[in-house]
This record gives C-alpha cells, structure tokens and sequence, in this order.
C-alpha cells in the first residue's frame, strides 16, 4: 500500500484518529510504504519538516516500520536530494504510463489553493516530464523545496483533500464551484486524477460558503 502525505494540519488530523482504537490494531502497517508529496528542504528534526510533523503525530504512535517511511535526504544538494527521491519512487511505486502510481495521496490545500509545493500561476504547474521538481522560490518560506508534480499526483489511484477550519471556507468554494479562474490561479482545482478517485474531507466551517450539496 503505497501512500503519500503533506504537511499542514494533516498529520495531526491522522494521528488523532489513525493512532487511536480500533483503527490502529485493524490497519496493516506493515504494507505501508510512506512517502512525502512534498517536503521543505530542511533538516529532519527541523520544526519546517513535514517528516518531524508526521512522526511526532502518527508515525511514533504506530507500528509502522521505519524502514517502509522514505523522507527525503537533505544532506544532499536540493537538485541531489530531488534525484534521490525519484528514485525512491521508481523502485518502490506501481506505475501506470510509466508515472510512479501511489495508492493514495493525502493533501492539504492553503488559503491560496496552492497544494503540495504547488502555488499559484508558478511555472511548475505546466511541468509535465519530472515526476519531482525542486522550488527555490516558493512564496512560503522555506523557499527551498521538493514536490511531487502534477503528472503524479493526477496519476494517483485515490487522491483526499482535507480543508478544515474557517479559513479555507473563500478558497474552497472557488476550487469546488468557481467559473472564468485562469490557469494555474488555483492550483489544487488542478488536481483531477485520470484514472482515479478524488474525495474532499472537509468540516462545517470550511464547508460554509459552498452552494451545492455534495454529500
């Protein structure tokens, strides 16, 4: 089962409920294989790293084996690191069309729609030959970052949103029911798997301003 996770509020929202009763003794940790559909360019234990946020909340509270967790490498050069973990993927994910195909990718989305390491109207969003591209200027520091890129994450056979809380409610409606937005304006409205699923988790709050009914 190979998996990719954010950062965000997304682990914590995982380890409140993965780590707890019953679905922690009934998940099959052991088929886990967990990647990073992006991570910051920082040292592991670095408060900026999406590795330390998903072991301090999930994977020191399950079995999981560590062998089976592959963050990046940020010894390395940026671009070295980014090479390193492509080549993760290509030994240890399924591929469809010969694009890495993870089972499920769980991504957060922030008040800008950006998602991943993707941000609005960037260059990277018309990326299509790298299946992992670096950021040196992202808008959001720290500037320097991986991601995934867009042929992966839309190759994915199950992708989940989770959008919590009041700030999301503006950018949310506009992904889900927004009309006239340019390319790249919104970058998780660009997230449509091709031969997958796509399924938004998303509270009342974040949920205020939508129109349409989606249950």
């Amino acid at each position: 089962f190979t998996i990719a996770l954010s950062g965000g509020s997304l682990p914590s929202i995982l380890g409140k409920y993965l780590s707890q009763s019953p679905l922690k003794e009934e998940i099959n940790w052991k088929s886990w294989k967990v990647f990073f559909a992006d991570e910051r360019h920082v040292p592991l234990d670095d408060n900026e790293s999406n590795f330390k946020l998903c072991n301090e909340f999930l994977f020191s509270k399950v079995p999981i084996p560590q062998s089976q967790i592959f963050p990046i490498d940020p010894s390395l050069t940026l671009t070295k690191s980014a090479s390193t973990y492509e080549t993760h993927l290509q030994n240890h994910v399924e591929k469809l069309n010969e694009i890495p195909r993870f089972d499920l990718i769980l991504l957060g989305m922030g008040p800008d729609g950006h998602t991943a390491s993707l941000f609005p109207n960037h260059v990277l969003l018309s990326e299509t030959s790298k299946i992992i591209a670096t950021i040196e200027d992202s808008p959001k520091p720290p500037p320097h970052r991986i991601t995934f890129t867009l042929p992966v994450l839309n190759n994915s056979v199950r992708i989940g949103f989770v959008a919590v809380g009041d700030g999301k409610k503006e950018v949310l409606q506009k992904v889900l029911e927004g009309e006239g937005l340019g390319f790249g304006e919104l970058p998780s409205r660009m997230v449509r798997p091709g031969h997958g699923d796509l399924v938004w988790f998303v509270d009342k709050d974040a949920a205020r301003n939508l129109k349409k009914s989606y249950l």
